[in-house]
C-alpha cells in the first residue's frame, strides 16, 4: 500500500494551505493509499541550526520517522513574499537526504493574488536538491479566500477535477517510482 506524509506549512488557525492538504489526503485516500497529515501547528520544532541532533525538541524525530517511513510526501505552502513559508522550509531543513531522498512528491502553493508558480518552483527546486521525485501536476489557487466554503470544500468543478488528476498522479507515480502495489 502506498504511504503518503502531507505536511501544511502555515501557522494559521484557519490555513488555506491546511484546507487544500486535507482535500488531496481525502482524494489520495479515495485511491486506497494511506495518509498521514503532520501538523506543524501541533508540533514542537526548533530553528534548524544545521545539526543533526535536536535532544529537546522530540518531534523532529517524529517529523523524520513519518517521513522517512513514507513512500511520497504532500506539501502545501501559502506563498509569502513569492517564496515558501518558512515553517515550511524549516521543517525540510531539519530533514536531510536519509528522509527526503526517493520521496514521490506533490505540491500545492495558496495565495491572496492571482495563481503563480513561485513557491511550487521553490518547492520543486529543493525537493530535487534532496534528489526526491516531483510529479508534474501541481495546485496552486489564487484569490484562495474564494475557493472554499466556509466548511473547507471546494467550491469549483475543475478545481475539485485537477485535485483529482493531481490524487491520481502521485498515486500511481509513487507506486511506479517506488515499486509499491
Amino acid at each position: 500500500m502506498v504511504k503518503i506524509v502531507g505536511i501544511g506549512g502555515s501557522l494559521r488557525s484557519e490555513s488555506y494551505a491546511q484546507m487544500a492538504l486535507n482535500i488531496a489526503a481525502q482524494r489520495v485516500e479515495a485511491l486506497g493509499s494511506e495518509v498521514e497529515i503532520l501538523d506543524l501547528r501541533q508540533l514542537q520544532l526548533p530553528f534548524c541550526n544545521g545539526g543533526e541532533e535536536y535532544p529537546d525538541y522530540p518531534d523532529v524525530q517524529r517529523l523524520r520517522d513519518a517521513v522517512s517511513g513514507a513512500d511520497g510526501l504532500i506539501l502545501a505552502t501559502p506563498e509569502y513574499h513569492g517564496g515558501v513559508s518558512g515553517v515550511l522550509k524549516n521543517s525540510l531543513d531539519l530533514m536531510s537526504f536519509t528522509q527526503l531522498s526517493d520521496k514521490v512528491t506533490g505540491v500545492i502553493s495558496v495565495l491572496g493574488g492571482q495563481p503563480n508558480s513561485n513557491a511550487l518552483n521553490e518547492l520543486r527546486l529543493i525537493m530535487r536538491w534532496v534528489h526526491g521525485w516531483v510529479i508534474p501536476e501541481q495546485i496552486a489557487i489564487g484569490q484562495v479566500w474564494k475557493a472554499f466554503s466556509p466548511e473547507g470544500k471546494l467550491l469549483d468543478e475543475k478545481l475539485s477535477q485537477r485535485f483529482d488528476q493531481f490524487a491520481q498522479s502521485l498515486v500511481e507515480n509513487t507506486r511506479k517510482l517506488r515499486g509499491v502495489s
